[in-house]
Order: C-alpha cells, then structure tokens, then sequence
C-alpha cells in the first residue's frame, strides 16, 4: 500500500530537520583517515553511534578460513584489513513489516600526493553545494545517509515495523569481504539498500572484479653489458600487452548480455600499481604489477582467473626471454563475481515511488563497472540488492566531493523507502 501522503510530507520535513546534525555526522566520518587496515577508530565511532540510538549491537572479526572456503571470497593476505565489522540491530515489536539491510562501508583508497588537493584529504570542507574530502562521497556520505534515514522516522515518533540491520563494513575497496563476512555471520533481509554514490540512479547491473599480481623476473647485468641480460621491466610492457589483447577480446565478447551491449568498454584492466628494479645503472632483475580487470555477469571468478593466467603463458612461450623464465601471477584481493538486477521487484517499485516523492523526476537505472558490495546479497541471498545514492565527482581521485542537496534528496528517498517497504509502528507502545 502506497505511503500516507500525510506521513511522506512529515518525514520529509523531518530529514530537513536533522539535515545540519547528519551533515556534521558525515564530516565526523571523513576526518577519520580509514584506509585499509586503519578502520579500527572509525568502527568505534561508528559503534558508538549505533548504540547510543538503542541498536543491538554486534561487533565481530573477520574469519580468514571461512572467507576464503567461499566461491565469493577474496584470500586474506598480510594487508587485508584486520578491523572489525560492527552491526546495529533494529527489532520491533511486532514484526508486521519486511525486513531489510542497510549497508555501507567506511574504507576508503588512498588519497594520493595531498599537495594536488585543494583540500587537505581528510578535512571536509564545505564550498557551496559540495563537501570535499577522501571519502565524503565514496562513501561516507551514503554511511551517514542510512542513520539518518532512521532517524529522521524516530523523529516523528515512529520506527520501522520490521527487522533493520545497519551494516558497516571494511574490505569493500579491496576484496568485498567485509560485506560476505555479514552474510557468513548469518545477516539476511528482504531486501538490501546501499547508498553508493550513484548519481541518484539504480545499479541494473555490475561487473565483477578480479585483482592480480603479476611479478617477472629478468637476468641482471651491468648496463656496459645490457645486451646480455635481460630487462624485467621491459619484459613487463610486453605482458602488459598481451593483457590488452585479453580486454579486448572480453569487451568484444559482449553479444547476448543485457545492459553491456551497448557499453564500448565495461571490461577495463588497470595497470594500478608497477614496481621493479634495484639500480638505475643496472639491468632490472625483476618488475611486479599489481592489476584489475572487470567480469561480465554469469563468468565465473575461477574461470577467468584460470583465463588471465593462459593468456600470460600463452603469450610467453612466443617471448625470447620470457620463454625460458614465465612470469608468476597471484591472485590476491577481489575475487569477486558480477549481478544483474532483474527488473519488476516489488523492493524497486518501493524505491522507485520514493525516489519520485523526494526528488519530482522517474527513478533511472544503469549498468556500473565497478565492483559493489550488492554482489553478496544478490548471488548468494537472492533478494533484491538495491545500490542507489547521491551525486559526487572524482571519487578514488583528488578533491573527492559530494553534492549535499544531492545528500538530503536521496535520505529522503530512504526515509520514505524505510517506511513504506518496511511499514512503521509508534516508538513507544501507548
């Protein structure tokens, strides 16, 4: 049953209220420099803000074995994040609702040389419509975004007639195991809401991620000589350029897979990361990159994995050099598979007339290559996995920003999506 036109109007007033305080919130958010393995501090602020609202609270680590027995499970090596996972339970009185999960992750990818920002990294600065600041859009903003939400109801005396899981995970930028690790601990809803910055559409469809290494060696000599030893860096570019034949035989192979048709370049391999040598005056006797490459929905994480390490042979029984010393590759971060969001769930329908109250325009939808964490709940729960969130610029690059108008449009929407999908009940019984 749509909304009461009375209690929409209410709790957009609400989340207009609490605007300033959720603003402050996500600047509190962004001053925590929460890169891999640091997220320890904001988890404890996060923890605290959760119960001091009355949640549940569980708090639990992340289990390596467990994670890594799963199809959709990254390995945990030495830089996986050791943080925890901290959850807030909300339970009504009287489950009369639909249950549902709201996620968000708090790592953020490295801010890079802070002198070509115009902003210290981690200072959210405020500039008209904009918040500035590593992770002010990726996705703190969305964090706060899904406790506001719930707040913005409590305000008005009301609370979710349904189980609500506030989730906030670690891992997300790297591997995805912080969200599998909620569903291995057994966290399951009617459906899921993440609040990525989105642009205020719909994720329809996502591509999964593979990371791997690939480490050559070469035969060091002294430069006078450089004819008889063999350059590892070299070697490398000509690996490289086997691995841009395989984008391009995967982007081309796209005939029959809805929402990527159209797309010239949904498979993308980055090169994120190359090191190597020892002595600039010294042939270099090894060179290692660190690399991404998307997956269509439906190919299966160890079969292009088993995929990227041919073509690297293949290419290397054709190479003089790299013939008699094939270069090694691990797999070590995503390992993670794509989903498509199949159209007409009732969770969308909610999302959509939400989206259309908070914002005066249609709800639109749209394939993302990137990785998201709605890949757990949409391959291994099935429910509908809703990634929809505000309009930002230049996330994982410098003077990351998020649009606050933008913030407080799409809370709204979640305010409103909150209470029709999961119906409301008084705060207190009367």
């Amino acid at each position: 049953m749509p909304l009461d036109p009375a209690l929409a109007d209410r709790l957009v007033a609400s989340v207009a209220e609490g605007f300033p305080d959720q603003v402050a919130h996500t600047q509190a958010l962004v001053r925590f420099g929460s890169t891999r393995g640091s997220e320890h501090a904001i988890q404890d602020f996060v923890f605290r803000a959760f119960r001091d609202r009355g949640y549940a609270m569980d708090r639990f680590a992340m289990e390596p074995e467990a994670l890594t027995a799963h199809p959709g499970g990254a390995a945990v090596f030495e830089a996986h994040s050791r943080a925890p996972i901290v959850v807030g339970i909300h339970r009504p009185r009287a489950e009369t609702g639909r249950s549902l999960i709201l996620q968000a992750h708090v790592d953020v990818v490295p801010p890079g040389p802070s002198d070509l920002w115009t902003h210290a990294p981690f200072d959210p600065v405020i500039e008209g419509d904009w918040m500035y600041g590593r992770g002010a859009a990726d996705m703190k903003a969305g964090h706060a975004a899904n406790l506001f939400a719930l707040d913005a109801l409590a305000r008005i005396g009301l609370q979710p007639a349904a189980t609500v899981t506030l989730q906030s995970v670690v891992e997300e930028e790297s591997t995805g195991n912080g969200a599998l690790m909620t569903h291995l601990r057994g966290y399951r809803a009617d459906a899921v809401l993440i609040p990525e910055p989105e642009d205020e559409k719909l994720v329809r469809a996502n591509v999964g991620v593979l990371w791997f290494t690939v480490e050559v060696r070469g035969r060091p000599v002294h430069v006078r000589e450089m004819g008889a030893g063999a350059n590892a860096i070299d070697a490398t570019y000509r690996v490289i350029g086997a691995l841009r034949q395989l984008e391009a035989r995967w982007n081309a192979d796209k005939a029959g897979r809805p929402y990527f048709e159209g797309e010239p370049d949904a498979i993308n391999l980055n090169i994120g990361r190359i090191e190597g040598g020892d002595w600039a005056s010294a042939v270099p006797a090894w060179c290692r990159i660190a690399c991404r490459i998307a997956l269509y929905p439906g190919i299966d994480a160890k079969a292009a994995a088993r995929a990227v390490e041919a073509a690297i042979a293949d290419f290397a029984r054709d190479d003089p050099f790299l013939s008699n010393m094939p270069p090694r590759v691990s797999f070590e971060g995503f390992f993670a598979e794509g989903y498509v969001l199949a159209p007409g769930s009732a969770a969308e329908a909610v999302l959509a007339a939400s989206h259309r109250r908070a914002t005066g325009a249609e709800l639109q939808s749209f394939m993302s290559p990137s990785y998201l964490d709605t890949r757990v709940y949409a391959l291994y729960d099935r429910v509908p996995a809703l990634c929809y969130g505000p309009i930002s610029e230049n996330i994982h690059g410098f003077d990351e920003r998020v649009s606050l108008a933008s913030v407080q449009r799409i809370t709204t929407a979640m305010g409103l999506f909150v209470a029709e999908w999961c119906g409301v009940e008084s705060v207190s019984a009367a």
